[in-house]
């Protein structure tokens, strides 16, 4: 039997499954890498390892893939492995799909219901001299940082009490503290989660416990020097929406965008929530506490971004609604307003996933990164007949947040870009001061290659060229050689 399945929006068998394993020393480079990248490059993503038990489960569920590329003296090496969680070793040794739709326990076969059924395919997360793969239904597994291969679940020294972990915990650049959480921390479709410090070493040193308005999704926070900003939107779920058999989340119109405020020596008492009618910050981008305001940076959609989860009434997805801009929220802290004043700072660029130089999170910045959509950019491989018409991310945006500009590197018309990450320098150079790399998936020449671009002038400086095609990234991050030594060649 021939299993072949996986998205084919264009492009032929582009976008099908992988299923493979693979390394590469020493990878073909045109142009030429920057002397001092020294690190590497760790991206987390999915590929369906088993087909899917249904149709309509979305990419959410495929079994999470992580990859890198290793950065030493002008030459870059590959590797990529599949996260080995209790779920993939069990279809692995079932030869089929165990595991039913997204997140909804009801749908798995009754033999593997007491097993964690998380994928590890969100973001790969460089803590303590740690790597590891998060999703958050689940806490982190940690992975062999040189190898990939997979070590297990990781609760911190057994103080980190919630059986979820973010997938987009916050690391203060001064003092090396991640802050992370999980929500429906209290089991399935409940509201709670619980905030955790974690200090540079790898210990909980403080738990907070909070209640959110209604069971929705906590993709991502931002931090400030002195806050800690919570977005919550409209994609929700309830035990009965569960019991009736459908993927975790749906969107509910009806739901108001809440977003929540604490201060990050407070307690769940010193709370706040501001609502608005809507807005969806699935991502951020910085935040900065300003006297009594506080400033919010996201890439941020009036709607739901995602086609594949459901509209409770039944209304079809609106992609107008769900494209998403990068945006500013302000919020005045000693108002007794609950709603927040918004600003569309780039509103021609639609993108989702933007990044900034990690450096200078919750602190003073001016620049982010993100890729997007230009319509103007030509576009030169075929559509399959009947495919959806999402737009292609061609472009890789670098937006200066003070004054406004943005300028533009067009990848290619025969491909897309995933999430860009920046690189600094070193770790003593000025913001921006550095280089982006993002893998173009080239659908003409059926294989994948990584641009290395200076972030200052988005002049490409290097393409690493793989012989085949990699799974796609969902996030990634850039670990310096002095975070992860590695031998050098």
């Amino acid at each position: 039997m021939v299993k072949r399945f996986g998205d084919q929006h264009f492009g032929g068998d582009f976008f099908t499954t992988l299923r493979f394993e693979g390394e590469i020393s020493d990878c073909e480079v045109e142009g030429e890498i920057p002397g001092d990248m020294h690190g590497t490059f760790y991206r987390q993503g999915g590929d369906w390892h088993q087909p899917p038990k249904f149709p309509h489960d979305p990419p959410f569920s495929a079994d999470g893939y992580i990859s890198m590329f290793r950065f030493a003296n002008g030459r870059v090496d590959y590797k990529g492995r599949f996260v080995r969680t209790p779920r993939f070793l069990a279809n692995q040794a079932a030869g089929r799909q165990l595991f039913g739709i997204y997140r909804n326990r009801l749908a798995d076969d009754p033999s593997v219901r007491s097993l964690n059924s998380t994928v590890a395919n969100t973001t790969p997360l460089v803590h303590a001299g740690k790597l590891f793969a998060l999703k958050e239904d689940s806490k982190p597994y940690e992975i062999d940082p040189h190898t990939l291969e997979t070590k297990g679940e990781y609760d911190f020294h057994g103080k980190y009490l919630s059986p979820t972990f973010t997938a987009h915990p916050k690391i203060d650049p001064l003092t090396g503290e991640l802050l992370a959480y999980g929500y429906e921390a209290g089991g399935e479709a409940s509201n709670d989660v619980f905030f955790y410090n974690i200090d540079k070493s790898g210990h909980v040193t403080r738990e907070v416990r909070l209640k959110t308005p209604y069971v929705g999704m906590v993709h991502d926070i931002a931090i400030t020097r002195s806050h800690i900003v919570i977005p919550l939107y409209g994609l929700a779920t309830d035990k009965e929406w569960l019991a009736a058999g459908n993927i975790h989340w749906a969107w509910d119109s009806k739901l108001p965008s809440y977003v929540g405020i604490l201060p990050r020596d407070g307690d769940a008492k010193d709370l706040r929530w501001f609502k608005n009618p809507q807005g969806v910050a699935i991502h951020t981008l910085n935040a900065a506490t300003e006297g009594n305001k506080l400033l919010l940076d996201a890439p941020v959609s009036d709607g739901n971004p995602f086609p594949f989860f459901q509209d409770r009434s039944g209304a079809p997805w609106n992609p107008r609604l769900g494209t998403t801009t990068i945006r500013r929220w302000t919020f005045d802290l000693n108002s007794k307003k609950e709603g927040w004043q918004e600003e569309n700072l780039f509103p021609t660029a639609a993108g989702a996933l933007g990044r900034i130089d990690d450096r200078f999170t919750s602190l003073p910045y001016q620049y982010s990164y993100m890729g997007y959509h230009d319509p103007q950019q030509p576009f030169d491989i075929p559509r399959e007949p009947g495919a959806p018409a999402f737009p292609i991310t061609n472009s890789l945006g670098r937006f200066n947040m003070r004054t406004g500009k943005m300028d533009s590197y067009f990848a290619g018309s025969t491909g897309s870009l995933q999430e860009a990450c920046f690189v600094p320098k070193n770790k003593h150079a000025a913001e921006g001061e550095g280089y982006l790399v993002a893998v173009y998936g080239n659908i003409a020449e059926k294989r994948s290659e990584l641009v290395v671009l200076d972030a200052q002038t988005l002049e490409l400086r290097a393409r690493v060229i793989l012989p085949f095609r990699i799974s796609e990234q969902v996030h990634g991050v850039w670990a310096s050689h002095d975070e992860v030594p590695f031998a050098a060649k």
